[in-house]
């Protein structure tokens, strides 16, 4: 048994290694893994499993969801709905001191409800309101940096991709991840105003005071958020009250979406034909890292490394949320090394064996959901943490007029927002449970 540990922990290495040197993630998972579980078990055996292997992940119905969110927030980010939420947000918000990196924020979040992608809400949320951040002479710091922290917002607030992964990856029910995370998606979006407000009362300079609008301008710019909250709604509240499995649901967001682009004008064929292929190589790219990450984790599996892990740190005599602590710590730091699905497939199944072994007074379906709240809100934080943070460079590819260091600066005081809100999650589960519970999922 301790030369398959040797084996799986050489593996590991081999793994982060060809990480390092930019193989692709799924490219990398798939050939440690191949090669992992021939050297232990024989590549006969390894090429029979291979014959399966494939559909037997991407046979998975709950899978089936994954293709149907993603096209949602392709057609969302071609019909330009985020340009309608924004100027809602501003008309609500902009006459505020600082108010328009709040309708910023407040945007970021209606789009990550539709789109479900943190990249995809920074650079689509960046090119609709850095103009008018830069109009109003915002501080290039707190312009860029809010466009980069919220981002992240698109992570969290259902519909989300990785929070699909993440339940395929523990057996949890998807329907009581979406709920357990909107509490979670609305605290960090109260969380993020008030720095804003903190920020601007710091330093007033940094945030202006935008126009006030007319009633008339109010009222045309709430009128033209309606549809999104509709979406929202039916999408959202229909899996909630159980109407709509996930998938359904996906595919009604997907229609109404679309519709709603069609009936505005805003979606032609090419437009419709560019979100279709934009969804065939994202989620193409998406299960060649299912498959890569399921090869891995039978090789580890076989290696005896999670258990290891496990048993290393139950035997290491820390109190269970000085472990929990730990692990969340490393996500952060791995997080700032790849991009958030591959981190889940690939932390996950070391972490999740260790956390389940511990004691938090919570059950098991409880604790599955809990851990994974917190594990997606540390891995989005990578995206604006140095040296990498992708969110960061997107914002600063856009603004060449900022430093990238003073964005870096920027999203600082958003980070110290989220370590508030990993702490009160941290401290206080029922956050993230209340809702499932409420509806009785747990």
């Amino acid at each position: 048994m301790e030369e398959n540990l040797i084996v799986g922990l050489v593996g590991l290495a081999a793994l982060i290694t060809l990480i390092v040197i930019r193989l692709p993630i799924a490219y990398s998972m798939i050939v440690v893994g191949a090669v992992g579980v021939g050297f232990l078990n024989g590549f006969d055996i390894l090429l029979a499993q291979l014959k399966d292997l494939a559909w037997a992940q991407f046979s998975i119905y709950d899978l089936s969801v994954v293709p149907m969110f993603v096209l949602m927030g392709n057609i969302a980010t071609r019909v330009g709905l985020s340009s309608d939420l924004f100027r809602a947000a501003n008309a609500w918000l902009g006459h505020l001191r600082g108010g328009v990196a709040m309708a910023a924020i407040a945007a970021c979040a209606g789009f990550g409800s539709v789109c479900g992608s943190s990249l995809a809400t920074a650079s689509t949320m960046g090119q609709v309101a850095l103009p008018e951040l830069k109009r109003y002479k915002y501080a290039g710091s707190l312009a860029t940096g809010t466009l980069a922290a919220g981002g992240v917002l698109g992570i969290l607030i259902p519909p989300s991709i990785v929070l699909v992964i993440y339940a395929v990856i523990v057996e949890a029910n998807i329907v009581t991840m979406f709920m357990a995370a909107f509490l979670p998606g609305i605290l960090a979006v109260i969380l993020f105003l008030l720095t804003i407000a903190l920020y601007v009362r710091l330093r007033p300079d940094a945030g202006p005071r935008g126009s006030a609008v007319s009633r008339e301008e109010l009222l045309s710019a709430t009128m033209a958020m309606v549809p999104v909250l509709i979406i929202f709604g039916l999408v959202i509240g229909g899996i909630y009250f159980g109407f709509f499995n996930p998938t359904p649901a996906a595919a009604v967001g997907v229609f109404l979406v679309a519709l709603y682009g069609l009936l505005r004008r805003k979606l032609s064929f090419g437009g419709f034909r560019y979100a279709l292929l934009e969804t065939a190589k994202t989620t193409g790219m998406i299960y060649l890292i299912l498959l890569g990450a399921e090869l891995l984790k039978i090789f580890m599996a076989r290696g005896g490394v999670p258990q290891a892990a496990a048993e290393l740190m139950a035997n290491s005599g820390l109190p269970p949320y000085s472990i929990l602590v730990l692990l969340l710590i490393a996500l952060i730091i791995l997080g700032c090394l790849m991009d958030s699905l591959s981190m889940i497939l690939l932390a996950i199944p070391f972490f999740w064996p260790v956390i389940s072994e511990l004691d938090f007074g919570l059950g098991p379906e409880e604790l599955k959901i809990w851990f994974g709240i917190l594990a997606l809100i540390v891995v989005e934080l990578g995206l604006i943490t140095p040296p990498v943070g992708m969110n960061v460079f997107i914002i600063s590819s856009m603004d060449k007029e900022t430093p990238m260091k003073e964005t870096f600066k920027g999203v600082a005081p958003f980070f110290m927002a989220e370590i508030v809100r990993v702490s009160l999650l941290v401290a206080f589960p029922a956050i993230s449970l209340w809702l499932p519970r409420f509806f009785g999922n747990l």
